[in-house]
């Protein structure tokens, strides 16, 4: 479920945490600024004249490793993009005691307002999907 009302410029995150710690009770939190704020879900969005420019920057997961900055998408005006992907991070960095959380993401950019059924209503003009299985193997098939 989205908010029904954000802000009409700069960016916007709307994080909704389940965590089994807290028996998978959804948290809400909105939070706003300028494009530097993407950093926080380990984005960068740079402007080509009128396009939005995606990239994912490496991260902590254990697993997938990325080495290096990757082209997520680049959004013409009135385009939405989405990025799925699932992590495995390491809570210890002690191999005598491993201890794992995960993540799933789902994340929709768009370039420049968005109704607030926009997201839900139509299909993204870009998918990028890297979910993967969290121990190696192939990838993950099926949709959901």
């Amino acid at each position: 479920m989205l908010p029904t009302a954000t802000p009409t410029d700069g960016v916007v995150i709307h994080e909704v945490l389940a965590d089994e710690a807290a028996r998978y009770a959804r948290h809400d939190d909105m939070v706003t600024g300028g494009p530097d704020r993407a950093r926080d879900l380990d984005l960068w969005l740079s402007a080509e004249g009128s396009v939005l420019v995606v990239d994912r920057l490496p991260g902590w997961a254990a697993y997938p490793r990325l080495s290096g900055p990757g082209r997520l998408f680049a959004l013409e005006p009135g385009q939405v993009g989405r990025y799925r992907a699932n992590f495995r991070f390491t809570v210890t960095t002690c191999a005598c005691n491993p201890s794992w959380y995960y993540e799933d993401w789902l994340i929709l950019v768009a370039n420049g307002e968005v109704k607030s059924d926009g997201f839900i209503s139509r299909e993204p003009d870009y998918d990028v999907d890297h979910r993967v299985h969290l121990y190696g193997g192939s990838r993950r098939s099926g949709k959901r």
